[in-house]
């Protein structure tokens, strides 16, 4: 079981309440990514966002310049918006990340985004959003999976290829491109066909819930004829780790409140309700806010239902002290982790 992190970049706030600069948020992911590869962790995931409050808005530029300056950990996407962004820039990017790792730790997870911020910021429509995202997919795994630099492709949401250089390449000659779903039954099956490995993305209810779709994407996959080797299982979902349980729920409360009235006033959300926030830091809730033990014990009880090979939490939201975000990295890679593949080990 590979357990890593993830983050859309979080601006921290001054003591007054109000936020401190988004330059400065970046400058802190890019410290909490080379903290987490020297903890020991197995993946660090960046995700698009386009907000003030998460403004990790150019996932391949940081996950390059991780990858200069970490040695170990797998980094990816988590996920790139690849209906609103263009696949040739995003493969060039992660291709180009791959080479300066020296190859095989850069991997792309390819998603549609719950958040629709993308859509006027560059100029799309939202009624061509499942046409973007299916011809968009289709070119970004062509470039993929060509055997050479030169692409030919065709279709309706951008200019065409013809038997055009698209480089760098990567240095195995291909990269892991997973597809990124929030819990959408057609985007299970739509993996499950392609032979791409899934990950979830697991904010609200039980975990467990999803173990359906997990048998649906693996059924799938065997009915296409994809070898068992490609159909993996990742799950992200929310959590802190902090010494004790009293303390994890205390540390996180604050920045999940203060993202919830965000995203209550982008997006018509009701008012956060501390009760909700409580029911789902306990099991079976889906947010992984606890003690090493508890965390560990969460994590391989839904590996009893869906069977995932790598668990990544997000933790860093709502203005939450970077100094919180670092030791919790750390209690995951150092506690978390070994605790995990000792209660994989005696099942």
């Amino acid at each position: 079981m590979e357990i890593g992190a993830y983050s859309f970049g979080d601006t921290q706030l001054h003591p007054d309440g109000t936020p401190r600069s988004t330059s400065e948020a970046v400058r802190n992911l890019f410290e909490a990514i080379v903290h987490a590869d020297k903890a020991g962790l197995d993946y660090f995931g960046v995700g698009e966002h386009h907000t003030t409050s998460m403004p990790a808005s150019s996932p391949g530029a940081l996950i390059a310049a991780a990858a200069a300056a970490t040695e170990k950990i797998k980094l990816g996407s988590a996920a790139s918006i690849i209906g609103t962004d263009d696949p040739v820039r995003v493969f060039q990017q992660f291709a180009t990340a791959d080479a300066v790792s020296g190859g095989g730790r850069i991997e792309i997870t390819a998603g549609r985004g719950s958040s629709v911020e993308t859509f006027p910021l560059f100029g799309y429509d939202m009624t061509d959003y499942d046409q973007l995202y299916a011809e968009k997919l289709d070119l970004l795994m062509k470039i993929n999976e060509n055997k050479d630099e030169h692409v030919s492709w065709s279709g309706s949401v951008r200019p065409s290829l013809d038997n055009l250089a698209v480089v760098p390449r990567p240095v195995n000659g291909r990269l892991p491109i997973w597809l990124a779903t929030g819990g959408n039954a057609g985007s299970s099956a739509r993996a499950g066909q392609l032979g791409l490995p899934v990950s979830y993305g697991i904010i609200g209810g039980a975990p467990h819930r999803f173990a359906p779709l997990a048998q649906l994407y693996r059924a799938t996959a065997a009915k296409a004829g994809h070898p068992e080797d490609n159909t993996k299982i990742s799950v992200a979902a929310i959590g802190l780790v902090a010494p004790t349980k009293k303390e994890a729920l205390e540390r996180f409360y604050p920045g999940w409140h203060n993202l919830n009235v965000e995203m209550g006033r982008l997006r018509g959300w009701r008012a956060p309700d501390k009760r909700a926030y409580l029911a789902q830091a306990e099991a079976p809730g889906a947010y992984y806010i606890g003690d090493p033990d508890e965390v560990a014990e969460r994590i391989v009880h839904l590996h009893g239902y869906m069977g995932h090979m790598r668990h990544f939490l997000q933790m860093d939201i709502g203005g939450l002290p970077h100094e919180h975000f670092i030791e919790s990295l750390t209690l995951l890679a150092t506690e978390v982790k070994p605790r995990v593949e000792r209660l994989l080990t005696a099942k």
